[in-house]
């Protein structure tokens, strides 16, 4: 496969003198097109620190980060909201769906941000995959906690990421729903073929990827492939 991610002496400090926190320290590693990769850890560790900074949103203290060979923070700062809206699928554990709009206006809000048309057959494409066809005018307060996330993959999905990034993407759900929105990634990650990463502390979930990464006090300290399956 061809790498598709790389991040290379990534530090992320927090803080200044006695107050200093780090965040990730020196975290170096490749992930390639089309994986599925699960990053582990405690709270604290740092893993969600690593995901928003592969997002965009979290400039590293120092360190590169490449996507496709885009060096990420070289870009200015408009050059990276676009960016962040068009190659970076973000989920978060809370969905941060706008409360006045509904189910399509949540979804095609990334491309409409761009003043850029609406592909009508992926947004219903997505709609079906997502079980939201009958849902598309309801406002989010009008749906369960497994819908609103759903909704939110799907606008994370809307523009045809490079990568997906999931924050504890189950956090806030049970059991049932949390199980569900895992197939669903799982899913999308399948049919779009794009990089899917995922931020977790459920074992579980971590062992259903492709490989798992370990994160403790900012470092990698696991970095394992799994066996294949069937």
């Amino acid at each position: 496969m061809k790498e598709f991610l790389k991040i290379e002496d990534l530090c992320k400090v927090y803080g200044k003198h006695e107050n200093m926190v780090t965040a990730l320290d020196h975290v170096s590693l490749n992930i390639e097109k089309g994986d599925f990769t699960a990053i582990i850890g405690a709270s604290g560790s740092g893993k969600s620190t690593l995901l928003h900074a592969i997002a965009g949103v979290d400039v590293p203290t120092s360190g590169k980060i490449y996507l496709d060979g885009q060096d990420v923070y070289a870009q200015s700062s408009e050059k990276l909201a676009i960016f962040r809206r068009r190659q970076v699928g973000l989920i978060y554990q809370f969905h941060n769906l706008i409360p006045t709009l509904n189910v399509v206006e949540n979804i095609t809000l990334p491309v409409l941000m761009d003043r850029r048309k609406v592909n009508r057959e992926r947004l219903e494409e997505l709609l079906e995959l997502l079980g939201l066809q009958d849902r598309r005018t309801h406002l989010p307060n009008q749906l369960s906690g497994g819908q609103q996330q759903r909704v939110a993959i799907g606008r994370a999905l809307m523009n045809a990421p490079q990568v997906c990034l999931a924050d504890e993407p189950t956090g806030s759900l049970d059991s049932r729903n949390g199980q569900e929105i895992i197939r669903l990634l799982k899913e999308s990650h399948r049919k779009y073929r794009q990089s899917l990463v995922i931020v977790t502390h459920d074992e579980n979930i971590a062992l259903q990827a492709d490989r798992i990464i370990g994160i403790a006090d900012g470092k990698v300290v696991r970095d394992e492939r799994q066996v294949a399956r069937l």
